[in-house]
């Protein structure tokens, strides 16, 4: 996946806000668009006000359940206006966010038994992390332990915690563990050049 569908996918994002802030309603997915780009894949998208970077909406689709140009047209609406951490996002205040898009690989279980085992299968700046224990289950992307610049062991826990969990949860056999990667396309200012960033 390249810088040209990278871009195509932020525009999109944007296009996707903009059309619903501003007229209620969810863009159709393009056609004429490579068969890659319609291939499912979960993906993720996050609004961060501009200049200050503060996070102003993130929501996606982890799994790969729908066609990637689909999914990022309903990940962005919903990142605008369903955060339940932040009130909905003004037509306003679109032109003062940018715009990025992180396309996930399909989950692979981590498969080791120990708590020791666990953390030598994930790799900070690799991998994001999904948690699942009954009906509790969270999420968090691959670049979230390298900007909090965490260890594997508070990456784990901070991730058991969005979960809502015990922190030493990870450590039981019972929880699930699964590690995914992800590659991001941001906007460098609002409307702006779109460019493929690196976690590390």
């Amino acid at each position: 996946m390249d810088e040209e569908d990278g871009e195509l996918l932020v525009g999109l994002a944007r296009k996707a806000i903009s059309s619903y802030l501003e007229e209620g309603r969810t863009i159709e997915a393009p056609a004429d668009v490579r068969e890659e780009l319609k291939e499912k894949r979960g993906v993720f998208v996050t609004l961060n006000t501009y200049p200050a970077g503060e996070l102003r909406g993130c929501i996606g689709l982890p799994e790969p359940v729908k066609p990637l140009i689909e999914a990022v047209i309903e990940a962005a609406v919903s990142s605008a206006t369903r955060d339940p951490r932040f009130p909905s996002l003004s037509i306003h205040e679109l032109p003062h966010v940018t715009v990025e898009v992180t396309v996930l690989t399909p989950p692979q279980p981590i498969k080791a038994g120990t708590p020791e085992g666990r953390l030598e299968e994930i790799v900070i700046g690799r991998d994001g992390l999904i948690i699942e224990r009954g009906w509790s289950r969270g999420l968090l992307l691959p670049q979230v332990p390298v900007e909090h610049r965490w260890s594997r062991e508070e990456y784990l826990a901070y991730l058991c915690m969005k979960a809502g969990l015990p922190t030493d949860a990870w450590m039981d056999q019972a929880t699930r563990l699964y590690r995914f990667e992800g590659v991001i396309f941001s906007e460098t200012e609002p409307e702006g050049r779109v460019v493929r960033k690196e976690i590390l």
